[in-house]
């Protein structure tokens, strides 16, 4: 049982809510290690394809780092994995969409970087104001920013803490859609559902090849590298199941192995 966060399975599709609308969904140590118990079972988990990530209530998807915590003298601990057991996770080949609700603050806002695709609704705004209170963004948001959307665009918000309503979030390009709150959800689900029509292998092929090919300043050296989930895809179900509904005229059956 888990009493800071929820998971609910949805088919192929799980959606995670961390669940502390009373402190604005901020995260202390037990909803990390929580999330992080969720995104491993996510990760090992076969049947499961897609994860949505969200905040409970309309305020906030998670204001970040419970400072409030921290300030009361309670020892401060991070997962393996990082913040929300995400922000260091490197080897999650399963895309997870960010469904931001209200605001996403410094951690917060390095949760969904961490993130395939944001969806923010029409309210929701985005920060690291980690330096206004004498810290710095390091799970993540200093380094996944510009890599994101350019270092000055980048820069113009790390350097003054500032905040970026969604659409300014989507110009930049850190924000894949932007619709009413009423409305998030089911965005997120319909993103989820595009991707869930695709081969689950294919889309971990893609997903690891783009990531680890961004490390790689060489472009031949990056098209011709060797990816994992690249030589499982070439081993699988999928890679004859596609063909074959195609000559077949029909939806195929992803076994996602």
């Amino acid at each position: 049982m888990t009493e800071f966060c929820t998971a609910e399975r949805d088919g192929h599709l799980l959606v995670v809510t961390i669940n502390r609308p009373e402190r604005m969904n901020a995260l202390h140590p037990p909803a990390n290690f929580e999330l992080e118990g969720i995104f491993n079972d996510f990760a090992a988990d076969a049947d499961l394809w897609v994860a949505i990530i969200t905040g409970a209530g309309d305020r906030a998807f998670s204001a970040g780092n419970d400072l409030r915590w921290q300030a009361e003298g309670n020892k401060l601990e991070v997962p393996a994995t990082g913040f929300a057991g995400l922000t260091a996770r490197f080897d999650l080949t399963k895309p997870v969409i960010a469904a931001v609700n209200g605001v996403a603050m410094g951690g917060g806002f390095e949760i969904a970087l961490a993130c395939d695709l944001i969806i923010a609704s029409d309210n929701a705004k985005f920060a690291l104001p980690e330096p206004k209170v004498g810290l710095a963004a390091l799970a993540g948001g200093l380094h996944r920013l510009p890599r994101q959307i350019g270092a000055k665009r980048a820069m113009g918000m790390i350097l003054t803490g500032r905040q970026v309503p969604a659409a300014e979030g989507k110009d930049l390009g850190f924000v894949n859609e932007v619709v009413p709150a009423t409305e998030l959800m089911a965005a997120a689900k319909r993103w989820a559902g595009l991707i869930m029509e695709c081969s689950p292998m294919s889309i971990r092929a893609s997903k690891e090849a783009v990531y680890k090919g961004l490390d790689i300043a060489n472009l031949n050296e990056a098209v011709t590298g060797k990816y994992p989930a690249v030589n499982a895809l070439f081993k699988s179900e999928d890679l004859i199941e596609g063909p074959r509904a195609f000559a077949e005229k029909r939806k195929p059956n992803w076994k996602g192995k």
